[in-house]
Formats: C-alpha cells, structure tokens, sequence
C-alpha cells in the first residue's frame, strides 16, 4: 500500500509560478513511477506529467512541456511538479499518483494510487 499526501495549492496570477509536493508512505517509494494529473470542473481526469523511479526518465503532456517540470527526491520520499508560467487553462485540482510498474503511463487508469488532490487556481 501507498499513502499519497499532496500540498502546495494556491491562487496565483496568470504568468505566475507554483510548486506542488507529494509525500508518499508505505510500499517503498523508489520503485514506483510517479505522476501528477488534474481535473477541472465537467472535464476529465488528465495526465500532467510522470517520472520513473531513478528521475532520469520523464514524461510531459503537450499541454505543460516547457512550462511544467516534475522531479522527485527518493531520499524524502517526494515528488515534486515545478509549475511556471501557468495560464488561466492550468486552473485544476492536481492529483499525484504512483504505479507499481515501470512504465511511463499517461492514463489515469494505469496508476494504483491517488492522493486527494490540491487546487490550483490561476487568475487572468
């Protein structure tokens, strides 16, 4: 079993940056790809960004590529996602996953554990 935590939700500007953080428990962590997805009000679930467990590996929807960078740090147990430049667009509750395989999934489906999420509110 995983426990997800996830912090960092705020409102800011449009153009602005934020980070969120995501502190998993349980299972150990580094064996696990971990991802970041957000869903807005009537819209679907949808992938954000993943990285495997040795951070080498990484995974953007086109959406955030250029703008978002997801990281993590085994040592915390945590994985981060870098947000700059947001747009009002980015507005979302984001979700952090984790999966037990290895593999780079971009489908909600694909991921075993969910954190509650955090909102994230960008003002134009």
């Amino acid at each position: 079993q995983v426990q997800l935590v996830e912090s960092g939700r705020g409102l800011v500007q449009a153009g602005g940056s934020l980070r969120l953080s995501c502190a998993a428990s349980g299972r150990t962590f580094s064996t696990n790809v971990m991802g970041w997805f957000r869903q807005a009000p009537g819209k679907e679930r949808e992938f954000v960004a993943a990285i495997s467990w040795r951070g080498s590996g990484t995974r953007y929807a086109d959406s955030v590529k250029g703008r978002f960078t997801i990281s993590r740090d085994n040592a915390k147990n945590t994985v981060y996602l870098q947000m700059n430049s947001l747009k009002p667009e980015d507005t979302a509750a984001y979700y952090c996953a984790a999966k037990l395989s290895t593999v780079l999934g971009v489908l909600a489906a694909q991921y075993d554990y969910w954190g509650q999420g955090t909102q994230v509110t960008v003002s134009s």
